[in-house]
């Protein structure tokens, strides 16, 4: 009896201690937890050397290209356990530095106007406390970037091993200038204790001055959100579109891309049924956006599974979505738009590029 007794003690010591370890680390963790204000000005990173940017005026044509890089970690190697796969540590930090190089090579030989990027990882375990932003910049050179933070946790305590410290965001390179760019916060649909190591998700506004104009190129760069009720896409897509409305009201040239997590309604995607258990995006009903230009390609995939590895695995039983894409206002005439298909080698995600013309004010918008 003495014998159990003892036993129940030092097991209810044990609970104990992993109670009071887990209180503690909640207590830090909400102490220290991200909560960024609504609108927030972003620095602008020049590079001094440049002696003049490119300049971009109403009636020229443009490229952008959007990515979302999956933090240099998620390559044809990687599977990924929120996605249906048993990984946490998907990729060693020699991996990690040539998933950079690779994509960094992609985007050198289409040499886009514009770059915008997603889950870009400042110092995150993830990836191994690369600065990915600094790394792909000395790689690419733009002559003005900006980048916003829109994930910041000191320690992830979940699954095992835990995912640890994370630290990234979205940023836009360009060798026009910058002029400012903010951070607007979007709507978070996740509750205490949730919210503490959740993603705090936002639009990066980056403003490029138009010559012979008093009107501004408004890049918008978004990730939205993947992993809740759904309710948080709605809110997050209705920010959007009120910050989209705001801007082409003041006759501004207007372009957001990137990760939306969602299909757009007026695209046909039925080339990539989901399967059964699966991961199903929301969608973006194109009635709501109905004074704006809305292009996703449904014929080559931008995002495939991370529920097993790429390599190796038969690619025609994959499941794979269209979810990254452009919002464009009715002065802004795309001109051409596609998935660039890079085989999934670097990251789970394929660049869209965008060849686009500004109109000139006084031409009708189908010209």
């Amino acid at each position: 009896m003495k014998i159990f007794l003892k036993i129940l003690k030092g097991t209810g010591i044990v609970l104990g201690l992993i109670v009071l370890v887990a209180a503690l680390l909640f207590g830090y963790l909400t102490v220290t937890e991200y909560n960024p204000a609504a609108t927030e000005p972003v620095e602008v990173t020049t590079d001094t050397s440049v002696s003049s940017f490119q300049v971009i005026a109403p009636g020229d044509s443009i490229s952008v290209m959007s990515w979302n890089i999956g933090y240099g970690a998620l390559g044809d190697n990687a599977d990924f356990f929120m996605d249906g796969g048993k990984s946490v540590n998907t990729a060693d930090e020699a991996r990690v530095r040539e998933n950079l190089t690779n994509i960094a090579d992609a985007v050198d030989n289409f040499r886009p106007t514009i770059l915008m990027m997603q889950e870009v990882d400042l110092a995150s375990t993830r990836s191994h406390r690369i600065d990915e932003q600094a790394f792909l910049s000395n790689l690419l050179a733009p002559s003005s970037q900006a980048f916003a933070i829109n994930f910041k946790v000191d320690f992830i305590p979940y699954p095992v091993p835990p995912i640890g410290k994370v630290q990234g965001g979205i940023m836009t390179f360009t060798d026009a200038e910058i002029t400012s760019a903010t951070r607007e916060a979007l709507p978070c649909p996740y509750t205490w204790p949730v919210r503490v190591g959740n993603l705090k998700r936002c639009l990066l506004i980056s403003r490029i001055p138009l010559a012979n104009t008093d009107k501004e190129l408004v890049m918008i760069n978004l990730h939205l959100e993947a992993y809740d009720n759904g309710e948080g896409k709605i809110a997050q897509t209705k920010m959007l579109l009120s910050i989209l409305k705001r801007e082409a009201e003041l006759g501004n040239y207007v372009i957001a891309g990137g990760d939306f997590n969602q299909t757009f309604s007026n695209v046909d995607t039925s080339k990539f049924p989901v399967q059964e258990g699966m991961w199903t995006p929301g969608i973006i009903n194109r009635d709501d956006f109905s004074d704006f230009v809305m292009l996703m390609d449904g014929d080559t995939p931008s995002c495939r599974s991370l529920d097993r590895a790429y390599a190796g695995s038969d690619p025609d039983t994959f499941q794979y979505y269209c979810i990254d894409g452009f919002i464009l206002s009715g002065n802004v005439r795309a001109d051409s738009y596609g998935v660039q298909d890079q085989g999934f080698v670097s990251t789970d995600h394929n660049p869209v590029i965008l060849r686009a013309t500004l109109l000139q004010t006084d031409l009708p918008k189908d010209n």
